[in-house]
């Protein structure tokens, strides 16, 4: 990639920007060292992670980068023996944290959410988080970076001695500067520090009161800081304790360097994941805050963005622009006015290029395509220059001789004003003539200029497609659109017209340029003209399709307020019915009552009782299928032809049963419960079937019901197996032939364990992945023997 490309399209303050949304330096040292590839499969590697850490992002908000550090420096001096300092040992302790908390996070989540996020778990898998070492530097050094007594007995038992002297020390000091004889002799009752020395500040005519060590005197020498002999030892006991403890802060961080040593390789590689981690995250932060989609990427020279926007101009004041070079387009000659948004139309192309080639999603509409180029090239002045000099053209000469040499069919060129500053006439040839070398290499072109002669250029060469940058001759100003298609006039005749330049000198002026000049003046007037009305057309049917959907939306809403009255209509008559139905049985149940009354008192015969009741439940039947009726439920004929294993309801005992075995047209042998009993067809009515073996009832172990099935999601691996294994000895006792254990899809780890579990079960019978409908390969079923 041409390194004075990437300077002159500001790429530099691309990754400045991208800088802000990274956690730490370990992101920074990426986006340093960030270049755009020219690989197609690169490429689309990177905007596939960007794309996957803006789904995370997306769905989280946010991701827990807290504590983590770059600890590089500290683990290679660690490896060749160095004994690094407490703050670089709790550094280390909360980047494993980090990891730790990062690999959890990016896990739970596709496990959770059953997201396919295949590199952002490909990074989080080689972090290795070495818990061990964590807990050894927390166990001694505080989050302050200080060694603490727990760090060792010998460190909690010299520190026990040393605010023993100092206590000692303290006291015996106390005590002289608050005696009434040394009064007069002290400068101050105050006990200082010299020379890590607990002393006293004495006159200097006092100096032999007090024997010991004098350590300091004042700048007048007035004052002399004296250690008297009362409390020498005890300092000297206090200073040996202090060197103890010095030694044996030493020797702990030499143990525990040494372990950090033995992780370093591994923790090394785990910063080095964090650090990608870290850059990913900020360039989809980056896009996010840009509102930035991922673009389509091919290698073809096929460019289609769809209202780009330049990234470094405020979003509230850059016009977006769409740019299209299809299969047959290789060049575009963008022609207008100064000012006009020529030069920035062209940056926007040639840096949204350098972007997606980076990896970074681009401020474009859904749908956009990037094309991928080993080279991009730029011959970019300023815009802005009232008067070019020589010196200047040779400069530009001079950088296009460079590409000239370089270019080829996988390059990106950019001109801005090709061939300014010299003659108009020799410019323009030169121009064409060094867009023909450039495009005889198959490069893709992008030019601006204010040559006329290049408009018909473009006209003139297939693959060539002329553009211009609006201009509003009313208002005198740019609108910064670039239009496709259309190249662009001066509109000095108009501008001076409607200055006020009178309409006989603008005529004259008319005069002295060519019939030629005026021709093609006149059709890209004609251009214009027919793309305002295409424009307004466009607008009148954009419009039309608005009231369109307005309707639509309107005949939506009513249809589904029709669906809601006609589901309370329903629900009314389902209600009106169950309660006819409650009514109805209520009154059957008194009336057998009353029947068994009578049955008591010698007055009815059992047959004449069960003769009742078969009416009442042929009556109840009846009353129940108006109730279906209601419900809109199908309704069942009694005797329909039942075959073994429907499930049907016995109407003469109000038993439900199924279907064992046919002993003709008119009878059926029906097993209910423990019982088989040979039933009429008028007595039987089909019910909803549940299952044509032995139904499966709940049965409760320890206060809880079996279900049919076990949800894993969301469990830790060792727990989860714990579930499985518990689960499959509660479902044998409740008598399932079949149950489904829901593990998810995830990274597959749960499912691994699950089926390794059951191959090891003795009274598994078979085990499979769930059918379309039962959850795929995120649910495994599994039969009994």
């Amino acid at each position: 990639m041409n390194e004075h490309a990437l300077r002159i399209l500001e790429f530099e303050k691309i990754k400045q920007q991208l800088m802000h949304y990274t956690a730490s330096s370990l992101g920074k040292s990426r986006i340093e060292a960030l270049f755009p590839s020219g690989n197609l499969d690169e490429v689309k590697k990177w905007q596939e992670e960007t794309d996957e850490g803006a789904t995370v992002l997306r769905l989280k908000g946010s991701v827990p980068f807290g504590g983590i550090t770059d600890v590089r420096p500290a683990l290679k001096r660690s490896k060749i023996g160095g004994i690094l300092q407490a703050k670089e040992l709790i550094d280390i302790a909360d980047t494993i944290r980090g990891s730790r908390l990062m690999k959890n996070f990016i896990s739970d989540l596709v496990e959770d959410r059953e997201l396919d996020l295949p590199i952002l778990m490909e990074l989080v898998m080689t972090i290795d988080p070495p818990g061990a070492l964590e807990r050894n530097i927390r166990s001694a050094i505080d989050d302050q970076g200080g060694v603490m007594d727990s760090a060792s007995p010998a460190l909690r038992h010299i520190r026990g001695q040393i605010r023993t002297c100092d206590s000692r020390v303290k006291q015996k000091l106390e005590s002289i500067v608050r005696s009434s004889g040394t009064a007069k002799m002290l400068s101050e009752a105050i006990i200082t520090i010299r020379n890590d020395r607990q002393v006293i500040p004495v006159k200097q005519e006092y100096r032999g009161s007090f024997g010991g060590i004098v350590h300091d005197q004042s700048a007048s020498g007035a004052t002399l800081f004296i250690e008297p002999q009362a409390i020498v030892d005890l300092n000297n006991q206090l200073s040996e304790a202090r060197a103890k403890e010095r030694h044996e802060i030493e020797r702990i961080l030499r143990v525990l360097s040494e372990e950090t040593a033995e992780y370093a390789e591994a923790m090394l590689e785990n910063v080095e994941a964090l650090a990608q981690l870290d850059f990913v995250f900020a360039k989809a932060a980056y896009g996010h805050q840009m509102k930035a989609t991922r673009p389509k990427l091919n290698d073809q020279g096929i460019i289609r963005l769809k209202k780009a926007r330049h990234p470094l101009i405020d979003r509230e004041r850059v016009v977006p622009i769409d740019v299209v070079f299809d299969e047959h387009t290789h060049a575009l000659i963008i022609t207008g006015p100064n000012t006009g948004g020529k030069t920035v139309s062209l940056k926007t192309i040639g840096l949204l290029t350098l972007m997606a080639q980076s990896g970074l999603q681009l401020p474009v509409d859904e749908d956009s395509e990037a094309s991928i180029f080993r080279h991009v090239f730029a011959d970019i002045g300023d815009e802005q220059s009232i008067e070019q000099s020589l010196s200047t053209f040779s400069s530009h000469m001079t950088n296009i001789v460079e590409i000239l040499k370089e270019v080829d069919f996988s390059s990106l060129v950019l001109f801005d004003e090709l061939g300014a500053g010299t003659d108009p006439q020799e410019g323009a040839a030169l121009s064409m003539s060094i867009l023909d070398a450039v495009y005889g290499k198959g490069a893709t072109i992008v030019c601006t200029t204010h040559y006329s002669e290049l408009k018909a250029y473009a006209y003139e060469r297939p693959g060539v497609m002329n553009a211009s940058v609006e201009f509003d001759v009313e208002t005198l100003s740019p609108t910064y659109r670039l239009l496709l298609g259309v190249p662009g006039r001066s509109n000095a005749f108009e501008i001076s017209r409607k200055l006020g330049l009178p309409v006989d000198i603008i005529d004259g002026a008319r005069l002295q340029i060519s019939r030629e000049t005026n021709q093609v003046d006149k059709m890209i007037a004609s251009l214009e003209k027919n793309r305002k009305a295409a424009e307004e057309e466009e607008e009148k049917a954009r419009k039309l399709k608005l009231e369109v959907e307005a309707k639509e939306a309107a005949l939506t809403k009513k249809l589904n307020e029709l669906e809601r009255s006609k589901d309370d209509i329903l629900k009314k008559a389902r209600e009106k019915a169950e309660r006819a139905l409650k009514d109805a049985r209520q009154e059957a149940e008194e009336i057998i009552e009353d029947l068994r009354h009578y049955k008591k008192n010698g007055q009815v015969k059992e047959h004449q009782l069960i003769d009742a009741k078969t009416k009442l439940a042929h009556a109840l039947d009846s009353l129940e299928q108006n109730n279906s009726t209601a419900s809109q439920q199908p309704v069942q004929k009694a005797a329909s032809g039942f075959q073994p294993g429907d499930a049907v309801k016995i109407i003469s005992f109000g038993q439900d049963g199924y279907i064992v075995n046919k002993i003709s047209d008119q009878e059926y042998l029906v097993q209910a419960g423990i019982l088989k009993m040979n039933v009429k067809a008028g007595d039987l009515k089909r019910v909803k079937e549940k299952k044509k073996v032995k139904p499966v009832v709940n049965v409760r172990t320890s206060g809880q019901t079996v279900r049919p099935e076990l949800d894993l999601r969301g469990e830790r691996y060792e727990d989860a197996m714990l579930k499985v294994e518990k689960y499959l000895d509660e479902a044998m006792l409740a008598g399932y032939p079949r149950v489904s254990i829901i593990h998810g899809k995830g990274t597959g780890a749960l499912r691994k364990g699950v089926t390794q579990l059951i191959d090891r079960h003795p009274r598994v019978k078979a085990s499979r992945l769930g059918a379309q409908g039962e959850g795929g390969s995120g649910v495994t079923v599994v039969e009994f023997k």
